[in-house]
């Protein structure tokens, strides 16, 4: 063989062994399967567990709120590295801290934040059968070590999340926890249910072999990862749930797909929507009408809204939308005003600055900002990338709600509680549909760490907070580019839906500590605890441990018995309520003894980052309190806008530790004649909070937005962001019918 031959076969050999490397690599052939981990164990001493609560019967007592139920505090929206984007964050191309497995967030909310129940909700999209069953394991074993079963320490449910992403407004129906009872095999799905294909990161296999083999380690046990989910084929559509086969991933296009799935297991369950105004992921002009047509609804299993968590808020409607259509459909691009700057418009005022800068008459930048605005209205979510070459700041507060306290990133008004509690459908004559769900928060904690509101600390594990543009380096894995700036927009068509279409760098921002929900239970058993839930007697808090009551006082034949939040009635009598909150207790540094001896220095820094929820006896005051009072459509074309009053009632409170109490009428509503809606919110004395500053903006005179400052700042990576906020605590809502209305 000639010598050119030989060379020339050489490279062919190394050519195609590097691209086997390659092949290999990407394929995660020299990664580890993501296991469940080892729970520490075992219970808290019973003895810290009745402290908590007799710390709270003292304060009901002396409020004058005692009854035989008891507040416990829970979090039913946690993720670990079984969820697809979780296991992303842990990536060190992320400054990410390694696994956080089921196993970590049992051992969290037992001796970190000291929960009394959690459930884990990881993205049933990526959820293969073997991490299914492991899951199933995990949470059984964090219940085996809890202690007597009647009255355990803490109670773990098991549930996923349905993560459902439309590409337009029609199409988009948002992510849903799905929490379940039961733990015994013949009471649960065989498998988690899933939305849609196709959600997630893009990663090619070549391309992922090239970041496993440069970065190596864990790296190799993502792609791994997502090698098993790949080789995991996806059901037989139009069969029964019960009927399918172990080995394959289930889906449910549409909220009614997934009622009527819950509807063929027949077990105890609960589908809890989320993050219903969170713009990353909403196209603009979502709205959620569609969802109390027809069979999108289920009164028996979504009874409860996560109005908070560490997205944000969704609680409150304001009249702006981020993009409006034209009678053909065409997204049209509404002008600002003084309480909101749509997304499209701030892209054609970035196309005519970068266009005037460039020389260009003033006609023609204007007619390229006109068409930059349309672009940025037809591309949804992903409208930031019909303008070349921009950063984050460069959008200012462009699609934030600048009124509202701690909101979601790109508020969509449309899918807050107060919209949804204002709805009704009249697709049955006289007779209108609406939502009554209860209220509550969680964390979306994507670090296996549930109920990390405890304490204002550590952005980066105990936020969602990382932030990813796309000049990092870990942009090239999620099919990110740097691109040059330009004076001309683009047309954007989403094809796909992932990290790469969505808004990541401002939203980080808007990544907040965790959010809880208080369950007023008849006991600590996951029973007593579901049973609350499923009465909608909740209530939900910003992280701090508030105590809230809000009842009816009057309700009609009760003989002297109330009615507590959650619960609907039927009256022609002016209703008289009761709001009671206590405030949370102050926080001491470090963790408990317990909680140390029990994981050890080094666990106790990795998971708890050495705070854990410490109480110490005095509790912070409740500075006030706000009624809401919304009067549901009665016609399809009432405006949602006039029929919410919020606030309607305030009532300022002394700097008492003991908390404050409010009792009122509604003297109008024998006047109105009409249904209504009311709840409660309680407010503690502001502290700082971590990203509660937003964008952190300059304002001029007229209050727009002239500079934004994002998170993290000057100090980097170990910027907590801190801003002051005011803790808030909301009770679900009591639900008054008129007779005849």
């Amino acid at each position: 063989m000639k010598p050119w031959m030989m060379l020339a076969l050489g490279a062919v050999v190394l050519l195609v062994g590097a691209f086997a490397l390659l092949w290999l690599a990407g394929r995660g052939y020299f990664g580890s399967h993501e296991g469940p981990g080892e729970i520490a164990g075992p219970a808290l001493p019973s003895v810290v567990v009745d402290s908590r609560e007799r710390a709270d019967r003292v304060a009901a007592s002396t409020i004058g709120a005692a009854r035989g139920k008891q507040i416990l505090f829970g979090d039913l929206h946690v993720h670990t590295t079984f969820s697809f984007d979780a296991f992303s964050f842990s990536l060190p191309l992320l400054g990410g801290e390694g696994a956080h497995p089921p196993a970590d967030a049992c051992d969290f909310a037992r001796y970190c934040s000291s929960l009394d129940f959690w459930s884990i909700n990881d993205h049933a999209e990526t959820i293969t059968p073997r991490h299914w069953s492991e899951t199933l394991d995990s949470i059984r074993q964090c219940n085996e070590v809890a202690g007597n079963p009647a009255d355990p320490d803490v109670v773990a449910y098991l549930g996923w999340e349905w993560t459902q992403v439309g590409k337009t407004a029609d199409e988009h129906y948002g992510h849903k926890n799905v929490v379940l009872e039961h733990l015994e095999d013949e009471k649960i799905p065989a498998r988690p249910i899933a939305s849609m294909r196709g959600i997630g990161i893009r990663a090619p296999t070549i391309a992922l072999g090239y970041f496993a083999l440069s970065q190596g380690g864990r790296v190799h046990d993502f792609a791994r990862y997502l090698a098993e989910r790949g080789d995991t084929p996806y059901c037989p559509e139009d069969v029964d749930s019960r009927d399918l086969p172990l080995d394959c991933i289930e889906e449910a296009a549409t909220p009614a797909d997934l009622f009527r799935k819950l509807d063929e297991w027949d077990h105890s369950a609960l589908v809890i929507p989320h993050g219903t105004t969170w713009g990353f992921y909403t196209p603009p002009g979502s709205s959620w009408e569609k969802q109390l047509a027809g069979d999108m609804h289920s009164e028996r299993w979504q009874r409860l809204l996560e109005i908070y968590s560490g997205h944000g808020d969704s609680e409150v409607y304001r009249d702006f939308r981020g993009v409006t259509f034209a009678a053909d459909g065409t997204p049209e691009c509404p002008a600002p005003t003084v309480d909101h700057l749509p997304s499209c418009w701030r892209a054609g005022e970035i196309i005519f600055e970068r266009c005037r800068a460039e020389g260009a008459d003033e006609a023609e930048c204007e007619a390229r900002a006109v068409t930059a605005r349309a672009h940025a209205a037809a591309a949804g979510v992903a409208g930031h990338l019909t303008v070349p070459g921009t950063e984050g700041a460069d959008w200012l507060d462009a699609g934030q709600c600048r009124d509202c306290m701690q909101p979601s990133f790109n508020y969509r008004p449309a899918g807050s509680a107060q919209y949804i509690a204002a709805l009704g459908n009249f697709d049955d004559g006289e007779d209108p549909r609406r939502f009554r769900m209860g209220f509550m928060a969680s964390s979306d904690n994507h670090f296996a760490r549930p109920g990390t509101g405890y304490k204002e600390k550590f952005r980066r594990g105990m936020t969602e907070s990382q932030g990813l543009d796309r000049d990092s380096p870990a942009a090239a894995l999620y099919g990110m580019a740097p691109e040059d700036p330009v004076a001309q927009s683009r047309p954007f068509r989403i094809d796909r839906l992932g990290f790469d279409v969505f808004e990541t760098e401002r939203q980080a921002s808007f990544l907040l500590t965790g959010g809880l929900v208080g369950a007023h239970a008849a006991g600590r058993d996951r029973h007593a605890i579901f049973a609350a839930l499923e009465r909608r007697e909740v209530y939900g808090t910003s992280g701090p441990r508030m105590l809230l009551w809000f009842d009816l006082l009057n309700p009609p034949g009760s003989r002297g018995e109330t009615l507590p939040m959650g619960g609907e009635v039927a009256m022609d009598q002016s209703p008289v309520f009761q709001a009671r909150a206590v405030g949370s207790f102050q926080q001491k540094p470090g963790c408990p003894e317990d909680a140390a001896s029990a994981l050890g220095d080094d666990r106790l820094d990795h998971l708890c980052k050495g705070e854990c929820y410490h109480p110490g006896d005095q509790r912070r005051p409740i500075t006030r309190i706000e009624i809401v009072r919304i009067v549901p459509q009665q016609t399809p074309d009432e405006d949602v806008a006039h029929l919410i009053d919020d606030p309607w009632q305030v009532f300022e409170c002394e700097p008492d530790p003991v908390g404050c109490a409010a009792t009122f009428i509604d003297p109008e509503y024998t006047k109105l004649g009409r249904d209504a809606v009311y709840y409660a919110r309680a407010f503690e004395a502001p502290k700082p909070g971590i990203n509660a500053g937003n964008l952190r903006c300059e304002r001029d005179a007229n209050g727009a937005c002239t500079k934004a400052n994002l998170c993290p700042g000057p100090a980097g990576m170990a910027d907590d962001c801190l801003a002051p906020h005011e803790p808030r605590a909301w009770s679900s809502p009591i639900y008054v019918d008129f007779p005849g209305s």
